[in-house]
């Protein structure tokens, strides 16, 4: 299957790349971070705040979207864009991690998952064929296939073989299920390299938690499965760094090159940063906006915590090297004091910087990678970042 993904750069000492991916609403340049609108919105955040962060691409959660609104109820206004006035791509997740985050609620049958809303108990049944037609009702631009999901913190081999074998079962019945849906790929290569897309694309999921010979099996698997690009899941789990880093290596060395990576759920900079250097182009997370409401903010000189009392007299920007929002109209002490007040514009400006320096970070990371300096500048990056303000 043809995938609209141009490579545009690769670093001669590593296997870092730059590139761009192209969907129904524009191109995504590569290494990117996306902001995490789980039910249609980045916490605290307009569709504005994000488009002046940088954001070109946002990912949204189908398992959330299926219970509230409804994904009926998206398609009948038009779909997510619409609904939540964002004009670029929309990736969504398929909802497999959420409902394995419901133990006490969930049952996997070869079929699919059953599960209870965490809203009101009500019962659901999520396979791989209809979480594809969910995707379709939302109206995103990437859909992601259903996967079953175990935890990375001292899994055993035998879950982990288990929950691959299904995931790899429940893939090829995914793939089928779109092709019901996007019967004619109409994806079509112009004479500069870039790519006119017209249909939503397809990628899958490979699982195998920290073996990496289950990684490769996976990896292997869902190479030959006619997709768009490929996911890498259920890492960042709990997992040490060795464990992500050789797992997501087992992966990328075993894909092909001229389709998109993409690492589901990481969004801290050393972690990114070591995943790119493996080849992965693309990440989300919760995390920037999670910490930013609770005072922490991520800065070129290291993290820092608003609420320290350091900074309540400091009439500097949170970092004087950043440009977003936040940096160029507000001091530190103003900051300060709006979350020591629990006022809730802390919550926006502090979120604005972080989802800034994520993707002013990505920027900078695509601009080593072409230079052929990326190690060097990870290294800088990580020395930088082990500071604790």
């Amino acid at each position: 299957m043809l995938s609209p993904f141009k490579i545009l750069s690769k670093d001669p000492n590593c296997q870092a790349r730059t590139g761009i991916l192209y969907t129904r609403h524009g191109a995504v340049h590569t290494p990117v971070f996306m902001p995490v609108a789980t039910q249609g919105s980045v916490k605290a955040l307009t569709d504005e705040d994000l488009k002046n962060a940088g954001a070109e691409c946002l990912l949204s959660n189908t398992y959330h979207l299926y219970l509230r609104p409804t994904t009926k109820l998206l398609q009948q206004l038009g779909g997510l864009h619409k609904f939540m006035h964002w004009d670029g791509s929309i990736l969504t997740d398929s909802g497999g991690f959420q409902v394995y985050s419901l133990p006490k609620f969930r049952k996997i049958k070869e079929e699919g998952v059953t599960f209870q809303s965490h809203h009101d108990g009500s019962k659901h049944l999520f396979t791989p064929e209809n979480v594809i037609q969910f995707e379709s009702e939302i109206g995103s631009d990437i859909w992601t296939m259903l996967d079953v999901c175990i935890h990375a913190k001292n899994p055993t081999k035998h879950d982990a073989r288990e929950a691959l074998d299904i995931t790899k079962r429940w893939a090829q019945r995914a793939e089928r299920a779109y092709e019901k849906i996007v019967p004619v790929q109409n994806i079509v290569q112009n004479t500069d390299g870039s790519f006119t897309v017209n249909n939503s694309l397809l990628f899958g999921i490979i699982q195998g938690s920290i073996f990496p010979d289950l990684r490769k099996e996976a990896a292997l698997h869902m190479a030959g499965l006619p997709t768009h690009g490929y996911c890498i899941g259920g890492l960042s789990l709990g997992e040490t760094l060795e464990q992500m880093n050789e797992a997501v290596s087992a992966v990328t060395e075993n894909l092909p090159e001229a389709k998109p990576r993409y690492f589901m759920g990481l969004g801290t900079p050393v972690e990114m940063l070591n995943s790119i250097e493996r080849g992965v182009d693309m990440f989300d997370c919760v995390w920037p906006t999670r910490v930013a409401r609770n005072g922490m903010v991520m800065t070129s000189q290291g993290r820092m915590n608003i609420k320290n009392a350091a900074y309540r007299t400091q009439d500097i920007p949170l970092d004087d090297q950043c440009d977003c929002f936040t940096c160029r109209h507000y001091s530190r002490a103003y900051l300060c004091h709006l979350f020591r007040a629990q006022e809730l514009t802390s919550h926006r400006l502090l979120s604005i910087h972080n989802i800034r320096f994520l993707i002013h970070l990505m920027e900078q990371a695509r601009t080593a990678i072409k230079s052929g300096t990326f190690l060097s500048f990870k290294e800088d990056i990580i020395q930088q970042y082990s500071q604790q303000g």
